[in-house]
């Protein structure tokens, strides 16, 4: 395991200590959330939890939950006590973009509920805004995808459909991903309603106001975020 993964895995450690047991746990999706996930189920064996219950948030978390024992359940309308995440952007008010790894609305509408959003990522994953390193990902339809597409880049001019191989890229929810580029200076919100306001778009990568604190792995060690400090 390389210094940085190592970081990665002591940011999620750090973030599981947060959870206790009896509690609904959103579990989140990519290379960081996933040491998050051994590590609530390393925990339930041992039996430092108990009772805890993960909602996850893509087919590829519930198939790794399910073979480190964690119990899943669907999403409902109850509240999660507390989710864990990765993050491809962090802002310093905490505002994230997320979804390189295609997951991001299941993510969104699984964290919108989650009453405490912790994110874990590696400090590569600083920006002082949004857009800086990576694209936006906006999951839209595939019917009329191309009428879509023009729409947004009305106003997002620069950006490309994402690809797999020579297909397209296809999400849990059957859908297609732009991955937009954000333009130098931009009002997060109103970009983020005014992308959700086009049709054909699902929803975006922007999670604006959502997380609680966050876990960075750095070269230095693990620092913590809060939002609003």
């Amino acid at each position: 395991m390389s210094d940085l993964e190592a970081l990665k895995k002591e940011a999620a450690l750090r973030a599981v200590a947060l959870v206790q047991s009896g509690q609904r746990v959103g579990l989140g999706t990519g290379s960081t959330a996933k040491y998050a996930i051994e590590e609530i189920g390393r925990r339930l064996r041992d039996g430092e939890l108990t009772g805890i219950v993960g909602v996850s948030t893509s087919e590829a978390s519930e198939q790794l939950a399910r073979e480190v024992g964690i119990p899943t359940e669907p999403l409902d309308p109850r509240p999660l006590d507390i989710a864990i995440d990765g993050a491809d952007e962090i802002a310093p008010n905490l505002d994230l973009v997320k979804g390189l790894g295609g997951a991001l609305v299941r993510e969104k509408v699984t964290e919108v509920q989650a009453r405490r959003l912790i994110i874990i990522a590696d400090h590569t994953k600083l920006v002082q805004q949004l857009g800086e390193k990576a694209p936006l990902p906006i999951e839209i339809v595939p019917f009329g995808f191309l009428s879509t597409i023009e729409r947004l880049r009305e106003f997002l001019p620069g950006g490309r459909l994402r690809m797999s191989g020579a297909q397209n890229y296809v999400t849990d929810n059957g859908n297609y991903i732009f991955d937009a580029q954000l333009p130098a200076d931009f009002d997060a919100r109103e970009l983020e309603r005014r992308i959700k306001g086009t049709l054909g778009v699902v929803d975006t990568g922007l999670f604006l106001g959502m997380a609680e604190r966050a876990f960075v792995a750095a070269p230095g060690g693990v620092q913590e975020l809060v939002r609003g400090e």
